[in-house]
């Protein structure tokens, strides 16, 4: 039985209250990825390992991704006004605590107090977008949408790098502070509750630990998985069939149960399922190289934190010059080829990484990421308006969390994927590579001899030889490293390629009247 009671509403600009919804939004996104820039900074001044300040990202995401999912649910029970000021205070408490945090301990606990904090802003956010705004304006509602989810979050690095680069790393955390502020006056003023809200009958309680059990334990063998070679140490295998049992266990648990957590049979809808699919793999090609690239630039061509976010920087620009654009090519073009076409520009963008080398230039690397820009928006922005498009409006909020959950889990493990990949095929071409370090190669003999001539002038035989051999056994490494990154972007270029014939199976609703 459902008891309803009618919310009083509100009449604000549309303008008004897409702008009080979207500002936490794309703050709780900034202050994500921005994080990860800051990680050395971070980990050197509580003093602890790259691997123990791992942490402050693992909290969050376990948090963020389980309130994600949580977020209808929360909604039926709170109401969307007290959700959304509730949620936005927890994650302002949660970035004063990581601000203010004596150890990495409390560090982390903010985190996952922030995480938690964030979780419903997205899938709230795009629901009321897609309610409030007509159907022939659905485009700008997407749009306004992407540049709080993925603008901002492609922003990160470059906001972060230029925090730890220039001021403290706290700074990160306490410019959330007065946003979260300014954003509960505006949710009071001007978001109103949804009409009807329904009484939950039966908490799925057993559901919502499974999630917690599975989500947790997910991220620890994505976190921990490369450190301790994956399926050769016993905890990792076991807690990998501990996390893929409690994933079986709850699809089953919520397709079964009368009250679910969330509804998984959503994924009976074409345009969701599909939608989802392409929506996360965006996801996965955009975040592969926020994460993969910034690695490369600093590790390998001694970028600054800094000057690797700057490289990022025309992919923002492009992105919001898209944006002012996307409402008229939707309304012009039909959307399934706007989405191929975007995946197509997502594909030659990576693969320009194909060619890098240790030689190449800022604006070799800086001229793929408009391209890339250009295929974010031409992709996310299609993809959001249909995704939910065939969804009954009771749906949209349940619809929301899922289709983020799913986005958020595939970033989370492109993220560990991506960077294992970087190692292993490293070993790979290391094995080849290292065959030709030998007493019976003319070119390395000649090389050898050459470098034991210029280091012989200043030491002795025996220090020139093991320098010598050690430099060309570094050169080995670092080429290795170098073809492994090729490798990668080749997958995922192929990977973006691929994806182009599936955009045509979504239904797309005649917008143009």
């Amino acid at each position: 039985m459902q008891n309803a009671s009618i919310i009083k509403t509100y009449h604000s600009p549309l303008w008004l209250k897409a702008l009080s919804i979207l500002l936490p939004t794309s703050f709780a996104c900034l202050a994500t990825s921005a994080t990860n820039v800051a990680i050395p900074h971070i980990s050197g001044y509580f003093g602890s390992t790259t691997d123990e300040a791992n942490w402050i990202i693992t909290s969050y995401m376990i948090a963020n991704a389980c309130l994600i999912l949580m977020s209808g649910w929360l909604e039926n029970i709170m109401g969307r006004k007290r959700l959304l000021k509730v949620f936005i205070s927890i994650f302002t408490i949660g970035s004063l605590i990581c601000a203010i945090a004596p150890n990495l301990n409390l560090m982390v606990f903010g985190r996952l107090i922030q995480g938690i904090g964030g979780g419903p802003m997205t899938p709230i956010s795009q629901a009321i977008l897609l309610e409030a705004f007509p159907k022939d304006k659905k485009g700008i509602a997407m749009s306004l949408y992407g540049l709080a989810v993925m603008v901002f979050a492609i922003l990160g690095p470059t906001f972060g790098g230029f925090i730890v680069d220039n001021a403290d790393w706290q700074w990160i955390y306490l410019v959330n502070i007065p946003i979260g502020i300014l954003s509960i006056s505006l949710i009071h003023a001007n978001i109103e509750n949804q009409e009807v809200r329904k009484k939950i009958e039966k908490t799925d309680y057993i559901g919502m630990i499974s999630l917690i059990f599975w989500l947790l334990s997910m991220q620890i063998v994505l976190d921990k998985g490369q450190q301790y070679n994956w399926f050769d140490c016993a905890w990792i295998s076991w807690l990998a069939g501990f996390s893929a049992f409690t994933l079986v266990f709850f699809i089953i648990w919520e397709l079964e149960c009368k009250n679910p957590l969330i509804n998984l049979r959503l994924f009976k809808d074409k345009n969701f399922f599909i939608g989802t699919i392409l929506s996360s793999s965006v996801n996965m090609l955009v975040f592969s190289t926020i994460v993969l690239l910034p690695q490369f630039l600093q590790n390998m061509m001694g970028y600054t934190a800094i000057l690797s976010g700057y490289v990022l920087a025309p992919r923002i620009i492009s992105c919001v010059f898209m944006m002012l654009i996307i409402n008229s090519l939707m309304q012009i073009f039909d959307n399934r080829i706007l989405i191929a076409t975007g995946f197509l520009f997502l594909g030659i963008s990576t693969l320009f990484f194909v060619n890098i080398n240790l030689s190449v230039s800022f604006i070799y690397v800086a001229i793929p990421q408009v391209l890339m820009g250009v295929g974010v928006i031409l992709t996310f922005i299609p993809i959001s308006a249909l995704v939910l498009g065939t969804l009954p409006k009771s749906e949209l909020s349940n619809g929301a969390s899922l289709h983020n959950l799913c986005k958020s889990a595939v970033t989370a493990v492109v993220a560990s994927i991506a960077s294992t990949l970087v190692a292993r095929h490293s070993q790979i071409h290391q094995v080849y590579l290292v065959r030709n370090l030998s007493n019976f190669n003319i070119v390395f003999q000649e090389k050898l001899s050459s470098l034991i001539h210029t280091f012989i002038s200043n030491a002795s035989t025996n220090y020139a030889n093991t320098k010598a051999n050690f430099y060309l056994y570094k050169s080995l490494l670092t080429q290795s490293r170098l073809m492994a990154y090729v490798d990668v972007f080749a997958m995922f270029a192929l990977i973006a390629f691929m994806l182009i014939p599936l955009a045509f199976y979504l239904k797309v609703e005649n917008t143009k009247k």
